[in-house]
Parts: structure tokens; C-alpha cells; sequence
């Protein structure tokens, strides 16, 4: 059937990276540059008459405002005006957007959509460089320039085939694929699997076995420093840090009910709590009133390298990934608010010298200055939070950067981001089911994009900045807080059923990909996955992506196979994909089977075993610090309008007012208070239930989070 390339232009109103496009560009080019935008809407579909039968409907989705209609199907630029450029989503991959937009018009009876992509527009007056316009107008991993005949047929694409690396030939073979591939392994790391695969499998491993392997067992994933053997001026610390703070449980009081095991910690909450949840979560359904034990559960992380990367996107990916963390914790959770916090250097803001700044530091050119993540990140996560709907609730902002007086440069670059967030769970739903033969190993949410790939072991790197380019953007994840909700929603449902929780146990998707969760939820059993079971955003997506690629919003769950059709049934109703892609099994291998029945894992994982703590000699260095010395004639009003100029001290409403602080009714304070709702509050509180005070029986203190506590649960984060 032939398809139809159509067009429609929007006026971009809401076009908010004029500006920073502009600064960049004359910062990093030294020249001004003077531009309009518009958007491109490209429609595929098999309908010659789309436009004609569908125009209303389509002027009244697009347009900003229903007010006001500005959607054209003739561009308003003038070519004689300068210079057009497009930028718009690569031709090779459906958006997430796409996927949204294509839910929306099934709702509203628009059909023959095979697919839709948002296109920019700049009309620039200036003769301006392609490539360097590209560089600071777009985002390389997921952008291109389109050129005036642009396709978006379905096409055949180059898949990467899969390969072996020759290892029992050479060890050098594998210090090159560690390289080549970018999986971050030290000198231990090199050895041990080595070893592993010579000795005990004795076979070659496959560059998805390689990959998956060097993700799941990173720094980012396995915290090996943090439980390690750790010697400080020759002298052998008594516990390894995780020890330390693990010791904290002896004296807990049985208070705790999750700790160091699952996507979030939990303590005991209360007796009964009163929450409406449906009838019947598959259907259009009365709500009702149900009391059980409901107990706190809270996670935390840092997002340093992706908000470093790409500040937007990482930040989105950061909340994402928190509120994923808190829902996939037991068999199913539910969130309730989050906070979120903001570290970087000095701003260097044009205009605004500021006299302990030093606008001579210098930065990789895969890491973001910090007028940019403090923009742009606060974007991301706020982005993320409105769409989803969890109001932000309370959080923080630091900005230092100095040249000590041994010259040493000191400066935020872990943490930059802080996410954390609060939630409630059942008492039926804290813990997981162990995985048994026959239960279906499932895939919920969005589909496989290449995102995200390597992020376990970019994050692992100990210097930031130091890897080729095009490996850090790769690992960088990109949020959809639209598909987001969708997940969240079922999970919800799921836990709120009454006639039973399809869910025997649930983790979200992070680094590793498939490879590492799907090996968390088996563990003690096996499974035999095939690729051509799961939901692909792109087709020409290589099994080594598959398996590895974060690409988020996505949970792997075990399902109970008498509830499958139930879980099946509130995806469609939340029009959230669920992929049944294996049956979990008796023998302890994983297996991940290939469309044209390659087989690109085989692993027995009673073989990797635990491995030996790694060791780490460190000394410590003495800071050489300067008295402090005052500035003749410094009056106390000077001094005192610099520290109401830093931006730890400084006013915080540019990122209050851009988030919501009070969506779903259960937020009793926030950082607005006071008769001019001024952003000064140091605690947040939160309720359980929007009936009355919950009956207090397993503990009496208080559901609090402050902003002075957030450097504790930033440094538990760390250890999870």
C-alpha cells in the first residue's frame, strides 16, 4: 500500500531554547545570530485524502491554544529571507512522542497514522555553518538535519550482526574490546573474566555476553568500593563501608522492613490507612474506601553523568528513574512526592561578575558548564514531575567552584543531580515472590530504543570526561514522562486489585539494560529469552542494544500465568505495551535467542558466582587551606548583598514556580509559605490518605523530609 508524506506547520509558541541558542552559539562561535522558528509536522499515511476528512480535528489538537489556531499547511517562512534549517528526531527511530501522538489520535478517531515527528524549523538571516548550528541547536545522539525531501518510509536498515571476541586466543583481545566497547573494566575486572571464560566455561564470549557482563558487574551497579577492602596510609579499614552503615540495622528496632535489598527502603508506617482505590482497575469502576497497613517507603539517587551529558534529558531521566524505583519496590508501590537537588560550579552568568568566580576553568567537551545544568536540568526534572504528575515538594541548590591554594581545582561533578522520593506500600506487597518454573517473565512499558547504552559503565568511570564523545552521548538516557504515567498506572492497578496482584515480583529497567534486570528477577532459576518478543521503537536496533540499552519507562515483572490476561487487560485500558518475552525455568541459564535463532547469551549463572571483594589503596592528602582574608573597605553591606548572590543563599523561586507543589492533595507543607507564598520552608510534609489521620500503631514519628537531611540520604543513595 503506497504511503503519503504529509506536512503541516505550527507556530512555536511555547519555544523556550531561542535564547540559550543564541548565547551558546555566540560563546562558542563569537558570533551573533538572529533566527525564527516554526514547527514541521510530518504525518506518514495511507490515506491520499488525510488532510481533507481530518483537518479540524488536527487544527484543534496542534494548535497552542484553543483560542488561537496556528497550524498552516504551507510553511510561513520566506526563503527569501534567509536561510531554512530543519532539525527534527532521526528518520530511523519512532519517537516516543510519535507513540503518544498516535494514542491520542486513536482516541479521537483520526486513523491511516502510520506514524507522525516533530520537525524545527530555523529561518536564520545569518550565513551560518551547518555543522555548527547543529551543535548547539540540536541533540546529536537523537537529532539530524533533514533535507527538503526527507523520507520516513519504513527502509532496511544496517544491523550490527553479533561477534565473538577470540579470548581464548589472546587476553589483548579483550583489553582491545574493553576499549573498542567502551566497558570501563580495571586491571581485576580484565583478570576475572579472563580467567572466567579460559578456565571455566572455556569458550569465547559474544560481544553481547561481554557487554551485558561489563554493565551488570560496574562500579554503577555492583558498588565495589563501597563494599571492598579498603586500606587508608597502609592502615586496612576495620569494616568495608557498606559494613559501617549496614550496622546501623542492629539498632533499628525491627522498624525496618526493606534495607539494601530492593529499589527502595521501607520502614514500619501504620495500622490502617484509609485510600479510595477502584473496584475494579480494568474498567470504568466506582472507587471505594479500603483500610490496610500501609507502610513509608522512600528512595534516593544521584544522576551525575547523564545531567552532566545532556542536562534535560538526564535530569528527566533521573526523576524517571526514582519514581520507577519507588513503584517497583516489593510487588508494587505507590508515590506520593518527590525533592530534588542541584549541584555545580560557579555560573559565570553574562553580565553578573561576581568576585569569587574564576571564568578561566575549562571543561571537557562532554560535560556542561554550569549555567547550563543549572538551566537546563532544573528544566528536566521539573518537565518530568508536571507531566507525570508528582509535585516536588522541597530540595536544594549548591554552587562551588574554587583553585585551592595547592592549586588543586575544586568543583561540583558528583553530585550534580540529587532525586529523591517518598511513597507508601502494603504491608501484602513488600515482598517479592521468589521466581519458580512456568511463571512468565514479561516486559511493561515503552519501547526498545538505542538509549542508554553503557550507562553502567560510563557512570563508572572515576574521571568524567575522559571517554570518546560518542560513548558518552550513547549511554545517556532520554525520559517520556507520558509513557511514565502509563506504567505507573498499571503497577498501581496491579497492587490496588482486589481479586489478587498479577505481579509475583517487579524491577524498574536501569543500567545493564535487560541483561541486568532479567537476571535479578530469575535468580535461583532460568530463562530463555527471544528477541523478536519485545516492542522495537527501532528497527534497526542490534541485539547487543536490546539486551543492554536502558531506553526506560519500561519494568521487567514475573507474572503469574492465571493472572496474565488480567495484567494484559489494565495495560490495554492504561494503552501501556505489555511483552510476554520468556518462561521462566528450573536450570539457572540465561539465554537470549536471536530473530534468526542465533543464540547471543548463553550463560550458566551458578558459574559467575560471587567475586572476591576488590581492594583499594588509598592516602589521604591534607588540604592546604588559605586564612581567610577580608578585602579593604569591604562594607557590611557588600558583604552582605555577595552571599544573597551565591546561589546556595540566593532565592529559589526560579525553581519553585516552574514546578508542581501540591498535585494529588496529600501535601500538607511545601517550600511556599507564608501570606506571600515565598519559597523559605526547610520541611516538606506529606499525608497518607486524604480521610482522616491514619490510626498510629507501629510507630508515632512523624512523616517528615527536611532539606538539611538531604546530604545523608545523598551519601545512603550511594551505597544502595
Amino acid at each position: 500500500m503506497e504511503n503519503f508524506h504529509v506536512k503541516l506547520y505550527s507556530k512555536a509558541v511555547e519555544f523556550r531554547k531561542k535564547g540559550q541558542i543564541e548565547r551558546d552559539f555566540e560563546k562558542k562561535f563569537n558570533k551573533k545570530l538572529d533566527f525564527s522558528v516554526e514547527y514541521c509536522y510530518h504525518f506518514i499515511t495511507d490515506e491520499p485524502e488525510f488532510l481533507t476528512k481530518n483537518w479540524e480535528k488536527l487544527e484543534s489538537l496542534l494548535s497552542h491554544s484553543p483560542f488561537e489556531k496556528t497550524v498552516w499547511r504551507e510553511s510561513q517562512f520566506n526563503l527569501n529571507d534567509g536561510k531554512i534549517i530543519e532539525i527534527g528526531p532521526r528518520t530511523a527511530v519512532k519517537t516516543a512522542s510519535c507513540t503518544n501522538i498516535l494514542s491520542v489520535f486513536e482516541s479521537c478517531e483520526i486513523q491511516n497514522v502510520k506514524r507522525i515527528e516533530r520537525g524545527i524549523r530555523y529561518l536564520i538571516t545569518e550565513d551560518v555553518n551547518l555543522d555548527d548550528f547543529f551543535e548547539v541547536a540540536a541533540d546529536k545522539m537523537t537529532e539530524e538535519i533533514y533535507p527538503t525531501n526527507v523520507k520516513f518510509e519504513d527502509k532496511i536498515h544496517s544491523i550490527e550482526n553479533v561477534f565473538l571476541i577470540d579470548v581464548l586466543a589472546s587476553k589483548q583481545n579483550l583489553i582491545d574490546a574493553n576499549v573498542q566497547l567502551g566497558l570501563a573494566l580495571d586491571e581485576f575486572d580484565l583478570d576475572f573474566y579472563y580467567d572466567f571464560f579460559v578456565n571455566k566455561v572455556k569458550k569465547n564470549p559474544t560481544d553481547v555476553e561481554l557487554f551485558d557482563l561489563a554493565q551488570s558487574d560496574s562500579e554503577h551497579s555492583r558498588h565495589w568500593f563501597f563494599r571492598g577492602e579498603i586500606w587508608i596510609d597502609g592502615q586496612k579499614r576495620e569494616h568495608s563501608l557498606m559494613k559501617t552503615i549496614r550496622n546501623s540495622l542492629d539498632h533499628s528496632n525491627d522498624n525496618s522492613l526493606i534495607a539494601f535489598c530492593d529499589n527502595s527502603s521501607s520502614i514500619r508506617g501504620f495500622e490502617r490507612v484509609w485510600r479510595l482505590i477502584p473496584s475494579d482497575p480494568s474498567t470504568v469502576s466506582p472507587l471505594i474506601s479500603n483500610p490496610s497497613p500501609s507502610h513509608l517507603i522512600y528512595s534516593a539517587e544521584t544522576h551525575n553523568f547523564p545531567t552532566a551529558v545532556c542536562p534535560f534529558q538526564g535530569a528527566t531521566t533521573g526523576t524517571g528513574g526514582r519514581i520507577r524505583d519507588i513503584h517497583a519496590t516489593g510487588r508494587g508501590a505507590y508515590e506520593i512526592a518527590g525533592t530534588v537537588g542541584y549541584s555545580f560550579g560557579n555560573l559565570n552568568i553574562p553580565g553578573l561578575s561576581l568576585p569569587w568566580e574564576d571564568n578561566s576553568f575549562v571543561y571537557p567537551t562532554s560535560i556542561s558548564e554550569p549555567t547550563k545544568i543549572a538551566i537546563e536540568a532544573s528544566n528536566g526534572a521539573s518537565d518530568y514531575g508536571n507531566k507525570f504528575g508528582e509535585p516536588v515538594i522541597c530540595g536544594f541548590a549548591r554552587s562551588f567552584g574554587q583553585r585551592l591554594e595547592n592549586g588543586e581545582r575544586c568543583e561540583y561533578l558528583k553530585p550534580i543531580m540529587f532525586s529523591g522520593g517518598i511513597g507508601a506500600i502494603d504491608e501484602d506487597e513488600i515482598h517479592k515472590e521468589k521466581c519458580s518454573p512456568h511463571q512468565k517473565l514479561v516486559k511493561i512499558g515503552g519501547p526498545v530504543y538505542r538509549i542508554g547504552v553503557g550507562g553502567g559503565a560510563a557512570s563508572s568511570v572515576s574521571v568524567q570526561g575522559n571517554r570518546d564523545n560518542h560513548l558518552d552521548f550513547a549511554a545517556v538516557q532520554r525520559g517520556d514522562a507520558e509513557m511514565g504515567g502509563k506504567l505507573h498506572r498499571v503497577v498501581r492497578a496491579c497492587a490496588e486489585r482486589i481479586g489478587g496482584n498479577p505481579l509475583m515480583s517487579i524491577h524498574d529497567q536501569g543500567a545493564g539494560g535487560n541483561g541486568n534486570v532479567i537476571k535479578e528477577l530469575v535468580e535461583g532459576c532460568g530463562v530463555t529469552v527471544r528477541s523478536d518478543t519485545f516492542q522495537l521503537g527501532d528497527e534497526s536496533i542490534s541485539l547487543r542494544e536490546l539486551w543492554t540499552a536502558e531506553y526506560q519507562e519500561n519494568d521487567a515483572a514475573l507474572v503469574d500465568p492465571s493472572l496474565l490476561e488480567a495484567l494484559r487487560t489494565i495495560a490495554k485500558r492504561e494503552k501501556c505495551h505489555v511483552s510476554v518475552v520468556g518462561d521462566v525455568v528450573e536450570e539457572q541459564r540465561v539465554k537470549l535467542i536471536g530473530k534468526e535463532g542465533e543464540i547471543a547469551v548463553d550463560l550458566d549463572t551458578r558459574q559467575l558466582g560471587e567475586r572476591e571483594k576488590k581492594v583499594f589503596h588509598l592516602k589521604s592528602v591534607p588540604r592546604v587551606l588559605k586564612k581567610l582574608e577580608l578585602p579593604n573597605g569591604l562594607t557590611v553591606r557588600e558583604a552582605l548583598g555577595r552571599v544573597l548572590k551565591l546561589p546556595t543563599v540566593a532565592s529559589k523561586r526560579y525553581l519553585t514556580c516552574k514546578v508542581d507543589r501540591s498535585v494529588t492533595g496529600l501535601v500538607a507543607q511545601q517550600q511556599c509559605i507564608g501570606p506571600l507564598h515565598t519559597p523559605l520552608a526547610d520541611v516538606a510534609v506529606v499525608a497518607l490518605s486524604h480521610f482522616d489521620t491514619p490510626e498510629i500503631s507501629f510507630t508515632s514519628r512523624p512523616y517528615i523530609f527536611s532539606s538539611n537531611r538531604l546530604l545523608i540520604l545523598m551519601f545512603c543513595d550511594m551505597i544502595q
